[in-house]
């Protein structure tokens, strides 16, 4: 028996067996389907070092069956169906029927009795994905940064609404990492430190424009795929690795497919900085950059309670309030004085929501349809600090931001930095 309730009856209890809309066009999605021994049927869209991460976690969930794979370059996503098939070997308990391959994610979202998908694309090629499998009624798991423009998450959250289905934001530091952000988080939201002044969020330099230069397109590899949505132009290996790469690409310096280190830590530590704050469904009012003008660290976020969240520093997530000072990391949890962090937080003060697995939390919550951890909203709102400070370095000039409308308040040339039209054959 399944340890949690089965697929099968969380599809007749829920919402996922509403009508499906069209995938595309005279393209009808089926409803998920279960396989017999009621494991989830998952399949991923990308397959580079940190899809290739993923693939791994969840190749040892007894309760998950990985049936397809999609990347544009051939080495990988061969290298990726040897790796299930080698895993599960000719057959599991007579429902493993071997893994399928694909160039273009669309066809892998047709796959029969697929349930769910694992997106880990580069940024730019997060949105599109999401809103066609939300449509075919495939639970999803995508990468942080969620989106590449503030203006397609929005969009990305109102499709997820609409399906009902599960979706989980990869922003594993409020699961993982020995729970030091969620202390850190339960201890500013529990008053240990006092009011909160400052918070000092130490990431990397802002995104920039696209400069590589062209080199032939390697054998194998569908560099327009790659390309997809965002501007045209020609192949070059730091933006898609040859084969299979052991690193992570640089494309993720690049303003035209993401949005720097501000924006690839910073949909990290960001993140927790806005759950301390209470601000999962909100965000800063005001963008201030450095007053030099070559800056690349010194941007300040200004909350409407006066807070001020910072661009710099040697620590990834530092909050400091009148009572002390709380220091997070991958690596532990300080504070000043030292007892802020030692003192136990009682069973009757605030906690949030816990989750010790990432990947777990997502399958769990698929399966009882309850809220996961980093839903679509709350990784949006991460996104949108991380684009809000981009575009503050871009502009170079104080930034007034509506958070509920989800405008610059009387900048019609920042309001048009927060979209971007896709290239006409990727329009949805």
């Amino acid at each position: 028996m399944p340890r949690f309730p089965t697929r099968r009856r969380f599809l007749q209890t829920s919402a996922g067996t509403l009508a499906l809309p069209l995938l595309a066009p005279s393209l009808q999605a089926e409803e998920p389907k279960t396989s017999p021994n009621q494991r989830i049927n998952l399949g991923f869209i990308g397959v580079g070092t940190m899809g290739r991460g993923h693939l791994g976690g969840f190749l040892g969930m007894a309760d998950v069956q990985v049936v397809a794979v999609c990347d544009v370059v051939k080495e990988r996503r061969e290298d990726a169906r040897k790796r299930v098939e080698t895993k599960y070997g000719k057959d599991v308990k007579g429902d493993f029927k071997g893994c399928a391959e694909y160039t273009d994610f669309r066809q892998l979202l047709e796959h029969k009795d697929l349930d769910a998908v694992v997106i880990a694309t580069p940024d730019h090629w997060h949105t599109i994905p999401c809103i066609l499998a939300a449509r075919a009624k495939k639970h999803i798991y995508c990468e942080k940064p969620l989106t590449q423009n503030i203006a397609e998450g929005r969009r990305l959250v109102s499709e997820i609404e609409k399906s009902k289905i599960t979706f989980q934001v990869g922003s594993q530091q409020r699961s993982e990492f020995g729970n030091h952000f969620r202390l850190a988080v339960e201890l500013v939201r529990n008053g240990r430190i006092g009011k909160i002044k400052t918070i000092n969020i130490g990431v990397g330099d802002p995104n920039k424009p696209c400069d590589l230069p062209t080199q032939d397109v390697p054998p194998g590899t569908d560099w327009d795929m790659w390309v997809g949505p965002a501007p045209a132009r020609g192949y070059n290996e730091i933006l898609c690795p040859k084969g299979i790469h052991t690193h992570f690409p640089a494309w993720r310096n690049y303003r035209e497919y993401a949005g720097g280190g501000v924006a690839d830590m910073g949909a990290h530590h960001f993140d927790i900085a806005q759950w301390a704050l209470g601000m999962d469904t909100s965000g800063p009012v005001e963008i201030i950059p450095p007053e030099d003008p070559k800056a690349m660290r010194g941007l300040k976020f200004i909350y409407a309670n006066g807070i001020e969240m910072v661009h710099g520093g040697n620590v990834d997530c530092e909050f400091i309030g009148e009572k002390g000072v709380i220091r997070a990391s991958r690596k532990g949890i300080t504070s000043d004085p030292a007892e802020i962090v030692t003192t136990p937080i009682g069973e009757k003060e605030f906690h949030v929501y816990a989750s010790n697995n990432h990947k777990r939390n997502w399958i769990e919550c698929l399966r009882t349809s309850k809220p996961t951890i980093c839903p679509a909203e709350t990784g949006h709102r991460t996104a949108t600090v991380c684009h809000l400070g981009n575009l503050g370095y871009q502009l170079r000039r104080k930034l007034k931001w509506d958070p509920v409308k989800e405008e610059f308040v009387g900048d019609a040339e920042a309001n048009k930095l927060t979209t971007r039209e896709p290239r006409e054959k990727w329009k949805i």
